[in-house]
């Protein structure tokens, strides 16, 4: 197992633009949703269970080779906002651009002809995982633990809440999150044989709500 490649694929510092993402944590904020520590971790749990799970199990299935096309049309039946499958669409690209320059090889090369508008971003994580010698559920706790950790760090921006408090959020998740990824990389071994049907589709209605508000809002921290 290479634990090193899953601390660089994990870490915030990795240029896959998510830095600029606060995963629907803005419009939260803007509606009043997220004001302290108890609602940010309020929303990240909701976030993780829904989106979270859904962006695993997708990454848990490129990392097992499931074929990327498949996953693609999957996610997207999965996002019905337009903005937030633009979102990970560029984050997709975002990402393998930076994959394709760390972990070389054709099969990332052959992502990059066959999308040249970009996948979803989960889609090319498992991709990306897979190149660097991962496993399924290293794929799926990047994806897991991303979806509570990009909301989370924008809050602190967002709220100057205090980074000890997103950071005791985060681990208060983390028995939730290992869960997550364990239903994760499961549904995406039954996807070899079933089908990407085999696949979460947890909804977030609120969230798909907020990210179409955000992106028509002239003035914005964050871009989703």
């Amino acid at each position: 197992m290479n634990r090193a490649a899953l601390l660089l694929l994990a870490d915030g510092r990795f240029p896959a633009g998510g830095h600029a993402h606060s995963g629907g944590a803005e419009a939260a904020v803007r509606a009043g949703r997220i004001t302290d520590a108890a609602s940010l971790e309020s929303f990240c749990r909701g976030r993780l269970h829904t989106a979270g799970l859904v962006a695993a199990s997708l990454a848990a299935a490129a990392a097992l080779g499931v074929e990327p096309a498949e996953l693609d049309e999957a996610a997207d039946a999965r996002t019905p906002s337009p903005a937030l499958r633009d979102t990970a669409r560029r984050l997709g690209r975002q990402l393998l651009r930076a994959g394709r320059a760390t972990w070389p090889c054709p099969e990332l090369e052959a992502l990059a002809r066959e999308f040249a508008r970009g996948a979803h971003q989960p889609v090319v994580l498992g991709a990306v995982a897979r190149a660097a010698g991962l496993g399924p559920r290293d794929a799926a706790y990047c994806a897991a633990y991303e979806s509570v950790g990009g909301p989370a760090t924008a809050t602190v921006r967002l709220l100057s809440l205090d980074p000890f408090d997103a950071t005791g959020v985060l681990a208060r998740l983390a028995p939730e999150t290992d869960r997550v990824a364990g239903h994760a990389v499961r549904a995406a071994r039954e996807a070899l044989t079933d089908g990407v049907d085999a696949l979460p589709a947890a909804s977030a209605p609120l969230l798909e709500l907020s990210a179409e508000a955000h992106a028509a809002r002239g003035s914005r921290l964050f871009a989703s």
